[in-house]
């Protein structure tokens, strides 16, 4: 194998884009788990996935921000720790985003529903916290994590360079994990579409004497289309990363390239953002009572009379206090 590429330099104006990327992302994931304390009628099992998958997010978007920023020269003890955290919450993000595939896919196209559901959840938990855990723990005491030039990184620590099977560890800590995802993802994902397509065609016939159920359930069903998206959203940020990865094992100095590694640093810890963008920004339901909340927080300051004089008032318009609008009844 070709000896690794000299160490990759970032640029202020790169560390500054990386920065933005990852406050952005703790800002989105801190939101989605605002939401999901606030309104409990909104804490569906689709939404309760994407709250640990937005909880892992965060975790990854902090540790990458201390990383970048404290641009590390050496494998000192914060940077093992800031690589053990930032690889604890990316491969449980790997394994959070494959578990709400297949949890798409059980749902829709098995009809996995109640008790099982529960149980479902728990092999959820499992899996996603505590494979990632015992290969962080693992890594530490081996000795693995620590300074890697920024050739697989974008200014944070993650696999020692120096380390003999660093390459090994590499796909363990992430990689393998990553690369299983990206055939995983399309697979559940053209599974749950061709399914949902089925069903479609098979009532289309229906639909005139099924249209006021379709109407009630016309909110949750926009939800889980949406969810859908997320390993498209997953695919498209890490992709960047396992380029970068492929040239460095390849000794290729297109790893240094600026493009790539914005498109790397970016791709790596704005997957929260995305995340909130779609199921908060651009969920209907979610967004109106967000804007209401923001609303009753910063109230409008009325306009105010010269002392002595008493406000004017509107022909017929009553003299009592004006009561404020109570909130819309939640969907």
């Amino acid at each position: 194998m070709s000896p690794p590429a000299p160490p990759t330099t970032l640029l202020p104006s790169e560390r500054a884009v990386v920065l933005l990327s990852c406050a952005l992302s703790a800002l989105g994931s801190g939101l989605l788990v605002a939401t999901h304390a606030l309104w409990p009628d909104l804490r569906s099992p689709a939404r309760r996935l994407l709250l640990f998958l937005s909880l892992a997010d965060l975790l990854s978007a902090s540790s990458y921000f201390y990383g970048v920023l404290r641009d590390f020269a050496g494998s000192s003890w914060d940077c093992v720790l800031q690589g053990a955290l930032s690889t604890f919450a990316n491969t449980s993000s790997f394994f959070w985003t494959v578990a709400i595939a297949l949890y798409l896919y059980l749902s829709i196209v098995r009809s996995t529903r109640g008790p099982g559901s529960d149980r479902l959840l728990w092999v959820f938990h499992v899996v996603s916290w505590g494979v990632p855990l015992v290969i962080t723990v693992a890594a530490v005491a081996l000795k693995k994590i620590g300074y890697d030039a920024s050739d697989v990184s974008v200014g944070w620590c993650w696999i020692d360079l120096e380390a003999k099977d660093h390459v090994l560890w590499m796909l363990l800590t992430g990689k393998l994990w990553e690369m299983l995802a990206y055939i995983l993802l399309p697979l559940l994902y053209l599974l749950v579409r061709k399914h949902i397509n089925r069903a479609h065609e098979a009532l289309s016939e229906y639909r005139p004497i099924r249209e006021g159920p379709q109407l009630q359930r016309h909110s949750s069903s926009v939800a889980d289309k949406k969810l859908v998206l997320i390993p498209l959203i997953f695919i498209c940020l890490r992709v960047w990363s396992t380029v970068r990865f492929v040239l460095t094992l390849c000794g290729s100095p297109a790893v240094q390239s600026p493009v790539l590694v914005v498109l790397h640093g970016i791709g790596n810890t704005f997957q929260g953002g995305a995340n909130c963008i779609m199921f908060v920004l651009c969920t209907r339901v979610v967004r109106t009572r967000l804007f209401s909340l923001c609303c009753r927080c910063c109230p409008q300051p009325s306009a105010q009379s010269p002392p002595g004089v008493p406000a004017p008032s509107k022909m017929g318009e009553s003299q009592e206090p004006r009561r404020i609008p109570e909130e819309p009844p939640s969907t």
